[in-house]
């Protein structure tokens, strides 16, 4: 989550950064996490402004429903 536990966004870098981590304690496959990442991936404002950012919420709503399936 993010820092503040406020904002539920981080940015893209800051999640794919982690997904290593989150691979090793999850069982869950790095691509699987990476696709899961992209998915809720929200794009620049207008397309140009700002930077891509990541749901926080709806990436571990989505690992947790992975973590179910292993």
């Amino acid at each position: 989550a993010s820092g503040s536990g406020l904002d539920p966004h981080i940015s893209l870098q800051a999640a794919l950064v982690q997904i290593p981590r989150i691979s090793q304690s999850s069982k869950i496959t790095k691509e699987e996490l990476e696709k899961i990442i992209q998915e809720n991936t929200e794009s620049k404002f207008l397309g140009i402004f700002g930077e891509e950012k990541v749901n926080v919420l709806a990436v571990n709503i989505a690992i947790a429903k992975a973590m179910k399936k292993e």
